[in-house]
């Protein structure tokens, strides 16, 4: 499956548009790791840790969406858009969404 931010596959036109896709991926903030970050945000830094929980959900969120559109019966995802979205539910919970559209080259 080809996945690309861009509007269509170079040298391999969209035969076929078969429609929107997406995926999302809410994933639960831990305490620990919280208190990890917020140290790491007085002392400066990057935080390892809320990293590797946005990647983790980027990749379950792209995954959802490439099943979706391999249903539909594509081999490519165009136009791909992913957004980010923490602090919602009291700020425990941290969303990845993606959207594109399924097509066959």
């Amino acid at each position: 499956m080809i996945v690309t931010t861009t509007p269509h596959v170079e040298g391999r036109p969209a035969r076929e548009y078969l429609g929107v896709v997406t995926g999302e991926a809410v994933i639960g903030a831990n305490i620990f790791r919280d208190l990890f970050a917020g140290v790491r945000d007085v002392i400066g830094g990057r935080s390892g840790s809320y990293e590797q929980v946005f990647r983790e959900a980027r990749e379950t969120a792209l995954r959802e969406m490439e099943r979706e559109a391999e249903r539909l019966g594509a081999n490519a995802v165009v136009g791909v858009d992913i957004d980010y979205e923490a602090g919602i539910s009291q700020g425990t919970m941290m969303m990845v969404a993606c959207s594109g559209t399924a097509v066959r080259v």
